[in-house]
């Protein structure tokens, strides 16, 4: 997830987890340029009738080409007050197709912003609930108020500052030429004066393309997760620790299970420290658990007892907001709003602190991947990075993969056919799956997509052999088939979201964490769900 907070249930300013692959790794590797055994990184390639390695590059045209405008309504230039109904031109709409409009259910909306004179330039998301009983709708979560003109309905939220200062967003619906899903125009008003104005297009969160609730998965057993927001689970020792943050109300922190009975988990313990509820990223080595928070830095406990975690202390030394972690070898990695922090682990329960790596003036790096000697990092709007820190303390960056308008946001390595391939996935609406042939960092080559509706991005991703495990989102938990990485292929999936369950909303919502340990089953962490253990048909 991006980086946004959550505060009674409102996306606000920074989350995101951890993703790729578990600690089932061989920690060397013959040729540091490439992935190691395990249930990550191995080659996949090479058996009869396997990929060749040989692929034609596909063009990087970005996440999707700008057709224009999303609805034909408009701003009335002047107009005040700002965000009213009589601020909107509506003159163009379709106000009969709104008849048929959806009246119920949770939408996600793409907004293309536009510039004071119509021009587009990004998409970023929000969302609406409308309640079937005439409830109050939510408008990214907040309690909106609404009013009608014809079958156009106006919804909007005001928010009021410390300075003295207002805030009104509002959004009115235009057409809808694909019932029930709409489109219409959007404005934020800062002091009752515009400040940014876009159209959208929605799309309704039901199970998409007339799925079931799954195929070629099934599920073994479900744990809610009462501690806020779950987003992330790591399982070892036959425990699965899952940290949540902050929202709807709650404190984040970490919950344990025991899963030693895959079909009834056990809650046997909690953990929440004052004033410090987002944790948003988890790994383990050995005896070691490291927790990513966001107040505190990486959180180090001793599970020497697995089920009786003991925090031992917080590695930051004047690191904060850390984000997401990851283990390779005797390597911890940890992101922050700085960059990469960088951490020796040979002794799992005495992490020194190496060095810190941040290739740009400000960067905000958002997951990573490691094998060997590279490092594998989704630096948010400013790409995919790959670096090698053989030597910590003279890290090189050796490539950058990067396109307008993106937000590169998990990984996945592996080697096929010869060749080293990274899987990424962006983040936000029209972000999908891309295949990258990062054999040579300096040059690295799009040679496969992949993508299910448009407006739901991935989260999180794991690759084991030939098949991909992703935590999508809305989408659930899909898998696909890269034995042919050119051309990757849904296998199986099983829908975790439902809209009618509890605190659903927003955009970064449905199937979040994900692990894959190697014990025959699936590990994923719902937002509203809480622990689903699922297993392969």
């Amino acid at each position: 997830m991006a980086w946004k907070h959550i505060g009674g249930g409102l996306l606000a300013l920074g989350i995101a987890l951890t993703g790729c692959s578990e600690d089932a790794r061989t920690p060397d590797s013959p040729d540091a340029s490439v992935p190691s055994d395990g249930d990550a990184g191995a080659d996949a390639g090479g058996g009869a009738g396997e990929w060749d390695g040989t692929y034609v590059p596909l063009e990087e045209l970005g996440n999707r080409v700008d057709t224009g405008r999303y609805a034909s309504c408009g701003i009335v230039s002047g107009a005040a007050p700002c965000g009213e109904l009589s601020s909107f031109d509506l003159s163009a709409c379709d106000d009969a197709s709104l008849a048929q409009a959806g009246q119920e259910g949770l939408y996600v909306l793409a907004m293309r912003q536009e510039s004071s004179s119509g021009a587009g330039s990004y998409d970023f998301s929000s969302s609406l609930i409308l309640s079937a009983d005439g409830g109050t709708p939510l408008f990214n979560n907040r309690p909106a108020t609404e009013l009608r003109q014809g079958n156009s309905r106006l919804f909007y939220t005001d928010q009021s500052y410390p300075d003295g200062g207002t805030r009104r967003t509002s959004l009115v619906t235009c057409a809808a030429p694909q019932a029930p899903e709409f489109n219409g125009c959007y404005v934020s008003c800062l002091n009752g004066r515009l400040s940014s104005r876009a159209t959208f297009t929605s799309s309704r969160m039901t199970w998409a393309r007339g799925e079931q609730e799954a195929s070629g998965l099934e599920k073994v057993s479900e744990r809610f997760v009462d501690m806020a927001m779950p987003v992330d689970v790591y399982v070892t020792h036959n425990h699965a620790y899952v940290v949540s943050i902050t929202g709807f109300g709650m404190p984040g922190g970490l919950s344990v299970f025991d899963v030693s009975d895959k079909a009834a988990p056990v809650l046997v313990k909690t953990v929440q420290f004052p004033g410090d509820g987002i944790w948003n990223g988890v790994w383990a080595k050995d005896n070691a658990l490291y927790v990513a928070s966001d107040a505190r830095g990486v959180l180090l406990f001793d599970i020497r007892q697995p089920a009786d975690p003991q925090f031992v202390r917080s590695l930051s030394l004047g690191n904060d907001r850390v984000h997401t972690v990851f283990v390779e070898g005797n390597r911890l990695y940890a992101t922050d709003v700085k960059g990469v922090i960088l951490y020796d682990v040979s002794h799992a329960l005495e992490p020194v602190e190496l060095n810190r790596y941040n290739p740009f003036t400000n960067g905000t790096p958002h997951d990573m991947f490691a094998v060997g000697h590279r490092l594998y990092v989704n630096y948010s709007t400013d790409g995919f990075v790959i670096a090698d820190v053989s030597d910590p303390q003279n890290i090189q960056t050796l490539g950058t993969y990067n396109f307008p308008n993106h937000y590169s946001h998990a990984n996945a390595v592996g080697v096929f056919g010869g060749r080293t391939l990274a899987f990424m996935g962006g983040e936000g609406p029209f972000e999908h799956l891309r295949t990258l042939d990062v054999t040579e960092p300096s040059q690295m080559v799009k040679i496969g997509t992949f993508q299910l509706r448009p407006i739901v991005s991935i989260h999180n991703m794991v690759l084991v052999g030939k098949r991909l495990y992703l935590s999508w989102y809305q989408e659930g938990v899909r898998v696909l088939d890269v034995s042919n990485p050119t051309q990757p292929t849904q296998v199986a999936y099983f829908n975790t979201f439902r809209e009618n369950d509890v605190n659903r909303g927003g955009y970064f919502d449905g199937s979040i964490g994900i692990r894959v340990p190697g014990d025959g089953y699936i590990y994923t962490v719902d937002t509203s769900r809480g622990l689903l253990i699922l297993r392969e048909k």
